[in-house]
């Protein structure tokens, strides 16, 4: 079923920017895309959907992890191309077992340093050894 509203997918080649955060906290948990079917799906269903560019495919978020984003509101920006989902995250929202995918802090001498805390492996997630990069260029 196709929202009613629809974002202008046109501008950026057919992909809107997510911008998601956590419905209580307003803590940014992670930027992705959408393209029109993601978008659509996030309304019908209340779960969190993307469009990997990576993988080239839709993805429910936590299919595979179970870490899964319920909907609590859908904003979008003045220029209608880019949105802020608003969601209930369950477990870690990061690939890499964090809550926020923005668990590393650059410092003011250009040092980068981890400032949170791991809650999950990528191995307690996915069943396998996943290549981290939670301390790629970490001092």
């Amino acid at each position: 079923m196709q929202a009613q509203f629809r974002p202008d997918f046109e501008k950026a080649g057919g992909l809107i920017t997510a911008v998601t955060v956590d419905a209580e906290t307003g803590e940014v948990l992670m930027v992705a895309y959408m393209n029109p079917e993601a978008f659509d799906l996030t309304l019908a269903t209340g779960k969190v959907h993307y469009w990997s560019r990576s993988r080239g495919k839709l993805w429910k978020k936590g299919e595979s992890s179970g870490n899964m984003q319920r909907l609590v509101e859908l904003r979008v920006d003045c220029d209608l191309d880019a949105v802020v989902v608003r969601a209930v995250q369950e477990g870690p929202a990061c690939h890499e077992g964090y809550k926020s995918c923005f668990f590393r802090t650059v410092d003011a001498d250009g040092s980068l340093r981890v400032d949170a805390e791991r809650l999950k492996t990528p191995e307690e997630m996915y069943g396998a050894p996943a290549s981290s990069t939670a301390t790629e260029g970490v001092r």
